[in-house]
């Protein structure tokens, strides 16, 4: 696994579409089997709690929806 950090998913994509990084990308994908995933961070006032309960109340929202 590789982890390259980015202020920003715009500079990330700007990087992966750069004339630099598509003068690298053969050496990658011609020797290794593996993904690109782009993700978009959190920020510093971030709530890991707070996010959990957030999904777990949409989760039981869909469950009743589906019933």
């Amino acid at each position: 696994m590789v982890l390259i950090e980015f202020p920003s998913l715009t500079e990330a994509r700007a990087w992966y579409d750069s004339p630099a990084c598509r003068d690298i990308l053969r050496l990658r994908t011609d020797h290794i089997e593996g993904d690109l995933l782009l993700i978009e961070g959190v920020g510093p006032d971030y709530h890991p709690a707070g996010r959990a309960a957030k999904l777990r109340a949409e989760s039981e929202q869909a469950g009743r929806s589906a019933a």
